[in-house]
């Protein structure tokens, strides 16, 4: 039976916790008791945690008093307020001790920070949250942010994406430890994919522009979200700013991060990707109303954008009820 200690803390979310806890009770299910894991949940002091959503979550070790021989994997949960992770030196610290002898060690959502802030990312690929990628990257410059990724493997350390990624890394490590066979087993009985298609873009909320802008770049980029459709080639939007185009585009890149043609890309995207959800009016017709001109183009953005195509996407993704129905 391979030791995991699962890392709980007050203010984290419950599931990055309970998810990849459930994936290793299924495969040890599977496997008949013989073999499989033995998962510890290790909180700072050995007492009950709450999570943010108010559930509490017994322990069974206290992470500060923990030997770390015996053990094979270090699982650390993460939550939406840093602070919980990073704030208090000695958490990240008794990870880092313990880690440091496991075989391998993993973090789900923003427990990235916590693994960052033991030195344990220093000079490895890695991803969370979407939401916090940019936030990752700036503390921990060492730290090479991949985030598109539902989970990286660099070497012994695993990072997955937000939340519900902690299900698919896991899965992963089962597939190592037991094989191909067992993971689908447990995928099969879970309900998951053994392997899911795409990237954590796919997840994330209309693209939000960036803050602190000054004009003309907030126009032009109120002009692009407004219409997404509209004509947006970079002497346009210079035109409509009164600037140069090498002008514009320097400003743009100062700015927001990135140029005017991948912003334009990355909001037809996000507009597309709502008509697929919320109608049923054909692909052809999404992209033109998107700005996309045709079905072609518009696939090869939601692979460069999403990891997946339009009509994948609405397969997954389309609501299955109060759909817009529209053939115009």
């Amino acid at each position: 039976m391979r030791k995991i200690v699962v890392v709980a803390f007050d203010g984290m979310q419950a599931l990055d916790v309970v998810g990849p806890c459930e994936v290793l009770d299924a495969a040890t299910r599977l496997l008949g008791g013989r073999d499989g894991y033995r998962v510890v949940v290790a909180t700072p002091d050995g007492r009950p945690v709450h999570g943010s959503a108010g559930v509490r979550l017994g322990a069974d070790a206290a992470l500060e008093r923990m030997r770390p021989a015996g053990v094979d994997t270090v699982i650390v949960g993460g939550g939406m307020h840093l602070d919980v992770l990073t704030g208090d030196g000695r958490l990240p610290g008794a990870v880092g001790r313990i880690a440091r002898r496991a075989r391998r060690t993993c973090s789900v959502c923003t427990g990235a920070f916590m693994l960052a802030e033991a030195g344990l990312l220093d000079g490895r690929c890695a991803t969370t949250h979407w939401a916090f990628c940019s936030e990752l990257a700036r503390r921990y410059p060492t730290v090479r942010v991949e985030p598109n990724r539902i989970f990286v493997r660099d070497g012994h350390v695993a990072t997955s994406a937000g939340v519900t990624a902690g299900l698919d890394m896991t899965l992963a490590l089962v597939e190592e430890d037991h094989g191909a066979d067992l993971a689908r087993s447990v995928a099969r009985w879970l309900v998951m994919f053994l392997q899911r298609p795409g990237g954590q873009s796919q997840f994330s909320e209309r693209l939000s522009m960036p803050a602190g802008m000054d004009m003309p770049i907030r126009g032009v980029l109120d002009g692009i979200v407004a219409d997404p459709a509209g004509d947006h080639r970079q002497s346009s939007l210079a035109r409509r700013a009164s600037l140069s185009e090498r002008h514009l585009r320097r400003l743009f890149v100062e700015q927001t991060s990135t140029t005017p043609a991948r912003f334009v890309e990355r909001v037809r995207v996000e507009a597309a990707r709502d008509l697929l959800e919320a109608t049923t009016i054909p692909i052809g017709t999404v992209a033109a109303r998107t700005g996309f001109g045709s079905p072609e183009t518009m696939r090869r953005a939601f692979l460069r954008v999403l990891d997946v195509g339009p009509a994948d996407y609405r397969a997954r993704f389309q609501r299955s009820t109060g759909a817009a129905i529209t053939t115009a």
